[in-house]
């Protein structure tokens, strides 16, 4: 029986990534007045690394021009994350990103079903915040029965701190729930703790192997449309298999 759907966030309930993550990075580079920029495909390799801030660090150390001390380029990095966080929240509300293909109708499904909907992601709470009250309105939450951002679970998928605390909250366990991600990273986290997970492929990760899934598709409209009767088949699937 399927009594929870978790979400992933960045890439599987929206392309924020390319057009959203990115640009506001690049616009709190500028406002801090640093030469930096990260285009495209560099920042399709940045992905590889789990959450913004860390994501900052990683790439200052490659740089010539990032300051020298440890203390000193955490600072840089918080402010930065600061900055753009704040921009991104400007972005979105002003209607740049929109949910990807069935998200809006799986939701619906799960609600009108009594399933419960959580969210587990490795994003901050006010990027989360941004996103679904631009999709479902301010009063949003009232749909989720737990939101898990980076600020409740610091350690970054691919370890599973962020599911684990969503299964906990919502009162499941992880045979009475199914996952959504986007990422190799993110099917690993929902995986390690126990949960079946179908895949939504994003931008970033079209090519990427994702072993271990219970499916994977383009989006959730995708032939064939992935309804809230087809992943609790696949759910009834998985543990008979196991």
């Amino acid at each position: 029986m399927l009594r929870a759907l978790i979400w992933d966030v960045d890439g599987t309930v929206a392309e924020t990534e390319r057009d959203g993550h990115r640009i506001a990075f690049n616009q709190a580079f500028e406002a801090l007045g640093l030469p930096w920029h990260w285009d495209v495909a560099h920042y399709g390799q940045l992905l590889l690394v789990t959450g913004g801030r860390e994501r900052l660090l990683h790439d200052m150390a490659t740089r010539a021009d990032a300051p020298a001390g440890v203390p000193a380029r955490e600072a840089l990095a918080r402010e930065l994350h600061r900055v753009k966080n704040a921009t991104y929240a400007d972005l979105v509300a002003q209607g740049g990103i929109t949910p990807r293909p069935g998200v809006r109708r799986l939701v619906d499904e799960c609600r009108a079903a009594g399933v419960a909907l959580a969210v587990a992601t490795t994003t901050s709470r006010s990027n989360v915040d941004a996103l679904f009250a631009s999709i479902w309105g301010a009063d949003w939450q009232g749909h989720f029965g737990t939101v898990v951002c980076a600020e409740d679970a610091p350690v970054k998928k691919p370890h599973p701190q962020a599911y684990l605390l969503a299964l906990q909250r919502l009162g499941v366990a992880a045979h009475e729930a199914f996952a959504l991600e986007d990422s190799p990273g993110g099917l690993a986290a929902a995986r390690a703790a126990g949960l079946a997970c179908g895949v939504t492929k994003s931008v970033y990760f079209a090519d990427a192997a994702f072993d271990g899934a219970a499916w994977v598709h383009d989006d959730l409209d995708a032939a064939p449309a992935m309804t809230l009767r087809q992943l609790q088949d696949t759910l009834a699937g998985t543990i008979t298999a196991s």
